[in-house]
């Protein structure tokens, strides 16, 4: 198949996948790479654009060939790539035989996101919960930040602090804090064996009824030159620390 006009239809309706409003199932996934590392995992690829000429992608059942003004109108980014695929999203159910989870609440930067989502997954995360008003997961820069591990963590959007309180009553629960007297720090801390952490956002940190949930708080030991980290960074020394705790 083959798509020249970036006014066709089809290519209309991919575009509208640049917006979160119509990402009801669906999603794009931008880049040779990232749409590889999706086929490999058993994400199920709709439909596939990549331009003309291209010799990737050749046993591909549903390519469309197509030029680069079409893969500049259903792409994201100011150079596109030569594929864009549409990809429809993963189903996830919740297991109890999760140990390790990450609570992010607030977070509205969609490369924090993915980059935490890939952290995550490369630290053994069991499962990532987004609480509270967090930006798209399916946000098409936070699916680049993540480099193809949005997928391979479980990923659960959760609006209810009543369903937070319900599904971790049984985990220790670590807030993410500045020192203060009642915080420890992370060398000093013992993990238990079940782990919920959770990490605020950059701009407010967590919210007092997370702070009220915690059972434990953390501090990350720093130069008092600095006054704070990055979400990111923070999060991957966090888990990084956990990784090397034997329980």
């Amino acid at each position: 198949m083959k798509i020249t006009s970036v006014n066709n239809n089809l290519v209309k309706e991919t575009a509208k996948l640049l917006q979160k409003k119509y990402r009801k199932d669906l999603f794009l996934l931008e880049g040779a790479k990232c749409i590889e590392e999706a086929v490999n995992s058993g994400l199920e690829i709709v439909y596939l654009f990549v331009q003309e000429g291209t010799d990737q992608f050749s046993n591909f059942e549903n390519k469309i060939e197509t030029t680069e003004a079409v893969l500049s109108k259903i792409s994201s980014t100011e150079t596109p790539p030569k594929a864009v695929a549409v990809a429809r999203k993963p189903k996830r159910e919740w297991t109890e035989n999760y140990k390790k989870v990450v609570l992010l609440e607030n977070i509205k930067d969609a490369g924090n996101l993915g980059t935490i989502l890939r952290t995550a997954s490369a630290f053994n995360i069991d499962a990532v919960v987004l609480y509270g008003d967090t930006v798209d997961l399916y946000n098409p820069k936070c699916v680049r930040s993540a480099v193809g591990n949005l997928w391979k963590i479980p990923v659960f959007e959760i609006n209810d602090f009543e369903v937070i309180k319900c599904r971790f009553s049984a985990f220790e629960r670590i807030a993410t804090l500045p020192k203060s007297h009642n915080t420890v720090w992370l060398k000093d801390y013992v993990a238990a064996e079940r782990n919920l952490i959770m990490f605020g956002s950059e701009a407010k940190g967590l919210s007092s009824e997370l702070k009220d949930f915690a059972t434990k708080n953390i501090t990350i030991e720093m130069s008092e030159k600095v006054e704070s980290l990055n979400l990111s960074i923070s999060v991957g020394i966090i888990l990084y620390k956990l990784s090397q705790i034997t329980l």
